[in-house]
């Protein structure tokens, strides 16, 4: 169908160069070329989702703007992402969209966070997702294209423009895109969405709210070392995730993964160890923040809070995400997050929501 998001707002030159320069005075891009989204290219994208292009996934905050298919496809388009992926943009526009993730907040923080985007299942091989060597650097096609347009919807359609709804002090380079795969092969436990209750033969996309990325380098072999020195690092005081009591993600390497599971460590263990060993005292913070935390977390900080107090920096050991990714090496990487928002996981399925078992096939 014709669609008023598909006819000439302004005219423009038949030329890339000139589409470009209307996109950056319009505000529509995110700095970076686009690909223009012409009617046929917007056509060729819903090909491959049986979804009506006027089909409403969800509205997106903070403007709340309705992310029809057709809106996500001109993004998809403009990032320039492959056609095959629509599906999983449909997917993660319909979790960002969960009153879990808070997207309102999400959205128009002062804070730097990003939504990330984690792939599992069969999505990730079919589409050549990338979860081993430099899966949150440059590279693929898949990982940069995907996280760009899932950006570029939330400015677009949720009005998340830098300096008027979206109000962070900083950001970071995560908002131009953030997306990886979970690196199955490596992992010695159940990936992340077995573990939230999907077949593993389902394709699920994850949106977490991170606040940007840490490297963790460690060359022990010796789990107990290794957990003591990781938990060390997740804890430090001027962090959303003691504020809020929030869900920190851990991107652990294959080696560091392969030294906690041949100790004989579930992930359920690890993540309370982690949980244990991250506890801080109330005097490492400053008394606004403790005032400020005593408001939030009502529920599952002991009272009265102390100087001796020991605040953990999730309500639970088990709201911490613990996926296996990346190349062998001796690093993990630390996601920590908003606080204030919850990881929420969505199958990719098709209109009827049925999982899709196999990208890439054309419906129309």
């Amino acid at each position: 169908m014709a669609s008023e998001l598909l006819q000439p707002l302004v005219p423009v030159a038949d030329d890339a160069e000139a589409v470009n320069d209307l996109y950056l005075a319009r505000r529509w891009g995110d700095g970076l070329p686009v690909i223009p989204p012409t009617p046929e290219r917007v056509r060729r994208m819903l090909r491959f989702t049986d979804y009506r292009p006027d089909d409403c996934i969800a509205t997106v905050a903070p403007a709340f703007g309705a992310a029809t298919v057709e809106r996500i496809a001109i993004n998809a388009v403009l990032a320039g992402c492959h056609p095959s992926y629509l599906p999983v943009l449909v997917a993660a526009v319909r979790a960002v969209a969960e009153p879990a993730f808070n997207l309102q907040a999400v959205q128009a923080t002062t804070n730097p966070v990003a939504v990330f985007m984690l792939l599992n299942g069969p999505v990730a091989q079919q589409l050549e997702v990338n979860g081993g060597y430099n899966c949150l650097g440059q590279g693929r096609r898949a990982n940069a294209t995907l996280g760009r347009a899932l950006r570029l919807i939330l400015q677009n359609v949720g009005g998340a423009l830098p300096g008027e709804m979206d109000r962070a002090t900083h950001g970071q380079p995560g908002k131009y895109t953030f997306c990886c795969a979970e690196n199955e092969t490596a992992t010695p436990w159940e990936p992340l969405h077995v573990e939230r209750g999907f077949p593993v033969a389902t394709s699920t996309v994850t949106v977490i709210g991170a606040s940007g990325t840490l490297n963790m380098i460690e060359h022990t072999g010796d789990a107990d070392d290794l957990l003591r020195v990781m938990a060390d690092t997740l804890a430090f005081p001027m962090s959303n995730e003691y504020l809020f009591g929030g869900e920190p993600a851990i991107l652990l390497g294959p080696e560091h993964a392969e030294i906690l599971a041949r100790a004989g460590l579930s992930k359920a263990a690890v993540k309370r160890r982690l949980w244990e060993g991250s506890r801080l005292p109330g005097r490492r913070f400053s008394h606004a923040f403790l005032y400020r935390m005593i408001a939030h977390r009502r529920t599952d900080v002991p009272r009265p809070i102390g100087e001796d107090t020991l605040i953990p920096i999730a309500p639970r050991a088990e709201d911490m995400t613990i996926v296996v990714a990346g190349g062998p090496s001796i690093h993990s990487v630390y996601l920590p997050t908003f606080g204030d928002t919850r990881a929420v996981t969505h199958a990719i399925a098709d209109a009827r929501g049925a999982p899709i078992a196999r990208f890439g096939i054309a419906y129309r």
